[in-house]
């Protein structure tokens, strides 16, 4: 049953980030809708960490790669090296090809290194000196990144943010959290002992399960009016894509499997939408960013 693998999923996760329940959740809600992930936060709250539970719980092929400002693009995708017994350039794979990356400080990385994840975000596949090359099912980006304040970094255009299904802010975790890390185990070492949970073919499974849970006709015009009320309010640059409605309609599928449903709810939408959009959406200048989600989905009515 869908529902006992998504319990113990959330349990082994919920067992190395303590006290982010929430934040979890919608870390497998994004997974199950196919989606990338973005962790945008301060050093130390444990995205690295989310990134590597996430992989060991769903029994995922791995690989982190350290974004720095001198990485070049073949450093992430590879390159093809000359072979002077066969006479011929043979492709060696760069750590791209696995089932989950993690993108670790993506924004310190150069614009140009940057954009070598752009075809494999989108069409799980790269191109390289005229070749293409298909990357593994399931293919999932956790890129983290430091906030653009911080020396080194370089922000990331609206057309890589855009690749992201959801950007996530894990931030401080609360008083008895922080006192069970302080005075528990090494996360590390229990990441080393944290067993998966289930494999990567029964996350496909899940996957398909999700794309399947029903949309009511009435619950898409609730989406339509959400994205014509970021367009039309004036508040922000530029209103939400057709693509950001696709996001929201999938994570919103993927939020009620894991609640236990068959169908999407308005309250479905709700729970995902700041996640799906907080990095697509930018206020105009003459507008507070505080709570600004919270009032767009209370300026639009459920039909």
């Amino acid at each position: 049953m869908p529902h006992t693998d998504i319990a113990a999923i959330l349990q082994s996760i919920n067992s190395i980030i303590l006290g982010k329940h929430q934040i979890t959740k919608l870390a497998l809600t994004c997974l199950l809708a196919k989606g990338h992930l973005l962790i945008e936060d301060v050093p130390g709250v444990a995205k690295t960490t989310l990134a590597h539970t996430i992989a060991n719980t769903l029994g995922l092929k791995f690989q982190r790669i350290q974004f720095t400002s001198d990485m070049l693009p073949a450093d992430i995708l590879g390159v093809s090296i000359f072979d002077r017994e066969t006479n011929s350039f043979s492709f060696h794979q760069g750590p791209i090809f696995t089932q989950l990356v993690l993108a670790d400080e993506v924004n310190r990385a150069t614009p140009r290194t940057q954009s070598a994840l752009l075809e494999a975000m989108e069409e799980r596949q790269v191109s390289i000196e005229g070749q293409t090359y298909r990357l593994p099912a399931p293919f999932f980006v956790i890129a983290t990144q430091n906030p653009s304040t911080q020396i080194g970094t370089f922000p990331l255009p609206e057309s890589q943010l855009d690749r992201f299904l959801m950007r996530l802010k894990i931030g401080y975790p609360d008083a008895e959290a922080e006192r069970a890390l302080l005075l528990g185990q090494d996360r590390r070492q229990l990441l080393e002992q944290l067993q998966a949970v289930i494999n990567s073919d029964r996350l496909i499974e899940l996957q398909t399960a999700a794309s399947n849970i029903h949309i009511a006709p009435a619950l898409v015009d609730y989406v339509q009016q959400l994205l014509a009320h970021t367009r039309e309010s004036g508040i922000f640059h530029f209103g939400l894509s057709p693509r950001a409605g696709l996001a929201l309609l999938h994570a919103s599928q993927a939020w009620a499997l894991i609640s236990g449903r068959q169908q999407v709810l308005p309250e479905d939408v709700q729970a995902v939408f700041p996640s799906v959009v907080n990095h697509r959406l930018h206020v105009r200048d003459e507008y507070s960013q505080s709570n600004i989600l919270d009032e767009l989905i209370s300026q639009v009515a459920i039909p």
